[in-house]
This record gives C-alpha cells, sequence and structure tokens, in this order.
C-alpha cells in the first residue's frame, strides 16, 4: 500500500539515487515472485491445502500486483487509477494473506485448538476492519489531494494498519517461537538433527519478527518513500523463507510424530518428494 505520492513530491522520479534502489528493489521482489510461481506448485503433490494457497496467492496476486503499481506511479508510467488498483489488490492480496501464511503452519506443532480459532477469526475480522478502509482512503487521498483532511486521514489509518497486521504477525510468530522452544526441550539430546531444524525455524521467524520493524521504523520516521518501495522487497523475502520452511516442517512433523510429541499431520500428502 502506497502513501500520497503527490504529497511527497520529493518521491518522484527525478532522484536518481531513490530511482536506481526502487528499481533495484522491486526486480528483486518480481524475480522472487517469478521463482516462487516455479517452485510452490512443483513442491506439492496436491493443491487444496490453505499453506498452498495462501504461499501461493501471496506471491502471484500480492507481490507482483504491489511491484507493478508501485513502480507504475513512481515513474509514471501508468494511468492514477490503474497504479491505485494494482497496488490495492496487491496490498489485499500481500499483508492480510502473510498472517494466513502464518496461520496455516502453526497447527503442525500446536495442539492448542481453542488458540487456533481465536487467530483464525482475528485475522478475518481485522482484514475486515482494516482493508475497507484503507484501500477507500488510499484512493481518495490521492484523487482528492487538495485535500488536507484526505491525506491526513489515510496516513493514520497507514500506520495504524501497518503497525496493527505487524503486531499480528508478530504474535503469531511468537507462538510459533513459543512451542518450537518447547519442543526443542522435550525432545531427546542425542537428536542433533533435529534441534539443527528446530533451531533453523526458530532463526527464521525471528528474522520474519526484524523485518517487520523495520518496516515500522520506516513508516513512523516518515521515510515513505523507503517504506512503500521496500514493503514488497520484504515480503518477497518472507514467503521466500516460507518456502524454504517447507521442507524442514515436513522433517519436524514426521520426527515429532515418531516419538509421540506432535500431532500426526497429512502435510506431507500434499508436498513432493
Amino acid at each position: 500500500m502506497s502513501s500520497s505520492f503527490q504529497q511527497h513530491p520529493s518521491l518522484i522520479g527525478d532522484n536518481q539515487a531513490k530511482s536506481i534502489a526502487a528499481i533495484v528493489f522491486i526486480s528483486i521482489a518480481l524475480y522472487n515472485a517469478l521463482e516462487l510461481m516455479v517452485l510452490i506448485p512443483l513442491s506439492f503433490k496436491r493443491y487444496r491445502s490453505l499453506y498452498f494457497w495462501s504461499l501461493l496467492l501471496s506471491a502471484v496476486l500480492g507481490i507482483i500486483p504491489t511491484s507493478l503499481g508501485t513502480s507504475f506511479q513512481f515513474f509514471e508510467l501508468a494511468p492514477l487509477w490503474l497504479s491505485l488498483l494494482l497496488s490495492n489488490i496487491g496490498f489485499i492480496m500481500l499483508v492480510p494473506t502473510q498472517s494466513v501464511v502464518l496461520y496455516s503452519r502453526l497447527h503442525l506443532i500446536s495442539t492448542n485448538y481453542r488458540l487456533l480459532r481465536f487467530l483464525k477469526w482475528l485475522i478475518i475480522v481485522d482484514t475486515a476492519i482494516l482493508v475497507i478502509p484503507t484501500v477507500t482512503l488510499n484512493f481518495a487521498s490521492e484523487y482528492f489531494s487538495h485535500s488536507p483532511s484526505w491525506v491526513r486521514a489515510f496516513d493514520i489509518v497507514e500506520k495504524s494498519q501497518l503497525t496493527w497486521f505487524s503486531a499480528q504477525e508478530t504474535l503469531i510468530s511468537g507462538i510459533y517461537i513459543y512451542e518450537t522452544i518447547g519442543i526443542i526441550r522435550i525432545s531427546p539430546h542425542e537428536d542433533t538433527k533435529r534441534h539443527k531444524i528446530l533451531y533453523e525455524l526458530l532463526a527464521i521467524n525471528i528474522a520474519a519478527i526484524c523485518m517487520d520493524v523495520a518496516l515500522l521504523v520506516l513508516e513512523y520516521m516518515g521515510l515513505y518513500f523507503t517504506q512503500i518501495i521496500f514493503k514488497a522487497l520484504v515480503y518477497s523475502i518472507k514467503l521466500k523463507m516460507e518456502f524454504a520452511v517447507l521442507g524442514t516442517l515436513i522433517s519436524i512433523v514426521h520426527s515429532g510424530s515418531s516419538h509421540g510429541e506432535l500431532p500426526s499431520s497429512d502435510m506431507s500428502h500434499f508436498m513432493a518428494g
């Protein structure tokens, strides 16, 4: 989701350094998305799990429209309505869907079904509450940029939704980290390979939290250009880390089930090789 470019003329591509940075960030994000478009279907045997669809939709309908819409608007390559349409489609399919990605793999290591049910409804409700006003005010702040009230309202909502979705992802990742630490504590000490897998999952979740914090810092520092352009890249990296989690999840689920520490899962039925 982009802040108003019209209200920040320094963001328009007249600065060579910023233009080069924008091209680099967007190019990497698009490359990551195209790579995931190929790798994700090849990694699943069946295409009906929530994990599969949330990953794929985030890459195809999240990163790609976000990157294109942002670049079109930044370099003034397309009509404003098209740039905003692509950016908002990307926002809807990228930011809220990232929470779905995190949620869809949490049940593999947690048996707290009451907590899982709470997280599911939390994602559904706050998506409806935050997405609609954010998209509406984004269009209004661009088409009625002469009105400070619209721009100010969008800036408030933009900060609010970014903060909330970051907090939500941090909450889900935090629960995942907590459950992972619990498994490490009760697993056999001699199983060093399994410990390595668990520590890798732990590191990936911590890295994702750090990237969310970085976006928040940029937003509240008023570095609109950096936050807007950097967001697509950050989420593409987070999705690639999620793809890296796929194989390790299978290993930990199989290992945990054999030790009686984790619930049995049919996830391997959906994943190739």
